[in-house]
């Protein structure tokens, strides 16, 4: 049995495109699953500090199979390098640097984002769900930029960009940009404005995946996918 074609980006991909926007000597804050994989991508000529919130500054990509210290690990519980000049802390001092506002960004994944910037990422409230909020409020409340990365939809294909969270909210108006693997999208006081289509990808496309209007201004859109 063949696997379905990959339709846009990967998640590799999309961690790619996401660590190209954050700016050179950022202090960054790596959530857990998609967003651990932009500890893998430093572009070239500028340097950035990744973090994790149980105390490592100067967290690097995973190890290779079969390699790393088993004790060092991310908040994900993944196993990871530390850089030359990494620092660890106690977790209380990483939450220090956390609500102190220390940190220039921040990415999370997302259950949904809000076209005002709303973000759920810990519960989707059914009944018996096990909250799992961690450390994300302490994040959105206390990090200068919240940059999202996440499939555009669910498994079930339901659209995760809405008009209005269902879900509880980790944060209000707190999202700035979106990245996921058909577009990367602005978060405006109009609403979602679309930056850049992923390769084969067309506005329709994207659009008719998005539960809320999409902004557009062709001369500014990115040619990482086709206009139509």
């Amino acid at each position: 049995m063949t696997k379905p074609p990959v339709i846009g980006r990967t998640r590799e991909e999309m961690a790619q495109r996401l660590a190209q926007d954050i700016p050179d000597g950022s202090y960054v804050n790596l959530g857990i699953g998609i967003p651990e994989l932009v500890a893998k991508f430093v572009p070239a000529g500028r340097s950035m500090i990744y973090h994790t919130e149980n105390g490592l500054l100067g967290m690097g990509p995973a190890p290779r199979p079969g390699e790393g210290d088993p004790e060092l690990l991310n908040a994900g519980k993944q196993r990871v390098t530390a850089l030359p000049g990494a620092a660890y802390f106690h977790h209380a001092d990483s939450f220090a640097m956390i609500r102190g506002g220390h940190l220039d960004l921040c990415v999370l994944g997302a259950l949904q984002v809000a076209q005002n910037g709303d973000l759920a990422n810990w519960s989707t409230g059914e009944p018996g769900a096990i909250p799992a909020v961690g450390g994300a409020m302490d994040l959105v409340a206390g990090v200068k930029s919240i940059f999202v990365i996440t499939q555009h939809c669910t498994r079930e294909g339901e659209a995760k960009l809405v008009q209005k969270c269902t879900f509880p909210l980790t944060g209000c108006a707190v999202v700035n940009r979106i990245y996921t693997d058909l577009a990367v999208i602005e978060v405006t006081p109009n609403g979602f404005r679309l930056v850049e289509l992923s390769p084969g990808i067309d506005f329709n496309f994207v659009q008719e995946r998005t539960g809320a209007p999409l902004l557009r201004t062709p001369e500014r859109i990115k040619a990482g996918g086709a206009e139509k």
